[in-house]
């Protein structure tokens, strides 16, 4: 029995002898696959090679370039291949073409390929080796992963950029100064969040921590308009321009602005292509026609606070107006006259006497022309005031059959005019005091060119005119005029451009590009699709 066991030890020991303890680092070379090799310094030379092939020359594809050119750190290849976060991203990115964009444009296929030889080990001496394969996917990972958070969070197109470099303007023959550079008319208006150096480098800290799942989510938009276009876009059955228009208002909605009208309950929306005006107070809302500014004259993209609305206005002409329809007819008394015109000046806020009137006056600067408040204004009786650069408004007009009665009305020099003045002047209101109302409604519907009239020359006025000025006063009900009212609170505004639009109902409308933005973005898009 003891030799049984005694055999047996050491049959074992004669098993674990260790075969390699002769071996040299010869041996351990003959062991290795130098296919699978990773060497850092090729991998950065076949970006480089990638750098120099790529032709995109976007802000962000430059930034790109640039990163790797500086040596910059890898974000998604590692000493042991690459790791999750490559496919998390591609995930995400098989899906671009839902929201519209170009799987190429995106790297999609190429990065999918690439993951897959990783994952399988599966390269070759040609295009496909383990090093090359490595810098495609660092690059095209980057590019990709860029592209969309970028995109997603901020919008593919740069709009302050792109709407505000439409229209030209032009030199006035009656200038002095002439400009050596080209000036563009600001179309846009609106402020928003755009893509940063400190946003890259955020986004690419995600990377290095592996935690761009949660990110990936986050830059998307919580507009709701975008959501509901984006299932519209991918029901089906639609044509090619319907793609299309819903892709441009697609991008709309993902540019982050500074404020949205679904987090007020109560707000005041102008969209310029339906040209309609839409006033929303919880679940009551009211809507109107409006006219808009002309092709050459567009109403400007804006945000702000309807803060106050005066009745009966002065009109203050644009210098554009005032030269062209104005200075020609200096010393035409029956023309300023018919008009309401008078001439102020302005360091001393008085009237300039009509004879005294020169065009050389009124191209100085120092003098503006003025049309009287009242009837036959061309602010019409009440004008709804909010902080612009353009000096545009909300306001009634002196001739709302001619303005309201047609289906095209870019009419105006970019102020909006309003068909239902006093309905929205009740709307703004927060507290509905009758008196308030009534006085509202008799100041926009009385005859005040008389008293106006009479106030102005008040200060040379004999008895007879006196008497007059008694009968006038009885005649206007003075106590029932009412020149300005303070909103408390103020209202926000939205002056925005949507050709794909919900109605009252929800439903989603389609409306004419009527200022031509539409193709401005489409071309911009091209860039991603």
């Amino acid at each position: 029995m003891f030799f049984v066991i005694l055999l047996s030890l050491w049959s074992c020991r004669e098993k674990t002898v260790n075969p390699n303890v002769n071996l040299t680092l010869e041996d351990f070379d003959s062991l290795s696959d130098k296919s699978l090799a990773m060497n850092s310094h090729r991998v950065r030379a076949y970006i480089r090679k990638l750098i120099s092939e790529d032709s995109d020359s976007l802000n962000l594809d430059n930034r790109i370039k640039s990163y790797y050119d500086r040596g910059g750190d890898f974000l998604w290849i590692n000493r042991h291949g690459i790791g999750y976060s490559g496919d998390t991203l591609v995930a995400c990115l098989d899906s671009v073409d839902r929201m519209g964009m170009s799987r190429k444009k995106f790297r999609v296929e190429q990065i999918k390929a690439d993951l897959h030889r990783m994952h399988a080990l599966e390269f070759d001496d040609a295009d496909n080796t383990i090093n090359k394969v490595l810098a495609r996917l660092e690059y095209n990972l980057t590019k990709g992963y860029l592209r969309y958070v970028s995109g997603q969070r901020f919008g593919f197109i740069n709009p302050t950029w792109a709407l505000n470099r439409i229209d030209t303007l032009t030199q006035n023959a009656y200038d002095e100064e002439r400009w050596t550079d080209v000036h563009y008319r600001q179309l846009y208006d609106i402020k928003m969040e755009h893509s940063s150096k400190q946003f890259y480098r955020f986004a690419m800290h995600k990377v290095a921590v592996d935690s761009i799942d949660a990110f990936l989510h986050e830059v998307e938009t919580d507009n709701p308009l975008y959501w509901q276009m984006k299932h519209r876009y991918n029901e089906g059955n639609l044509s090619v321009a319907e793609k299309r228009k819903l892709l441009i208002n697609m991008e709309r909605c993902r540019w982050r602005v500074a404020d949205y009208p679904w987090k007020h309950k109560k707000y005041v929306l102008v969209n310029i292509p339906s040209m309609h005006l839409l006033a929303v107070d919880g679940d009551e809302s009211l809507s109107m026609r409006v006219g808009l500014g002309t092709t050459k004259t567009k109403t400007p993209l804006l945000i702000s606070h309807i803060k106050r609305m005066d009745i009966n206005p002065k009109w203050i002409l644009p210098r554009s107006i005032m030269i062209k329809s104005v200075l020609p007819r200096v010393g035409n008394r029956a023309f300023f006259e018919r008009n309401h015109y008078f001439v102020k000046d302005k360091s001393k806020n008085e009237r300039v006497p009509f004879e005294k009137v020169t065009r050389a006056m009124l191209l100085s600067g120092d003098y503006v022309v003025m049309q009287e408040g009242g009837e036959g204004n061309s602010l019409g009786r009440i004008i709804f005031r909010f902080d612009n650069n353009f000096s545009v408004f909300l306001h009634s007009t002196s001739n709302p059959n001619r303005t309201f009665s047609r289906s095209d009305r870019e009419v105006s020099h970019g102020c909006v005019r309003v068909e239902r003045p006093f309905d929205l002047a009740v709307f703004l209101l927060e507290k509905k005091d009758r008196s308030l109302i009534d006085k509202i409604g008799y100041s926009m519907s009385a005859d005040i060119s008389p008293a106006e009239e009479r106030l102005r020359n008040n200060s040379d006025k004999d008895e007879t005119e006196g008497d007059e000025d008694d009968e006038i006063k009885d005649t206007l009900q003075r106590d029932k005029l009412i020149y300005t009212i303070k909103l408390q609170p103020t209202v926000p505004l939205f002056i925005l451009y949507f050709t794909v639009f919900p109605d009252k109902e929800g439903r989603l409308i389609e409306y004419d590009d009527i200022y031509g933005y539409d193709d401005v973005i489409w071309k911009q898009l091209l860039n991603f699709r």
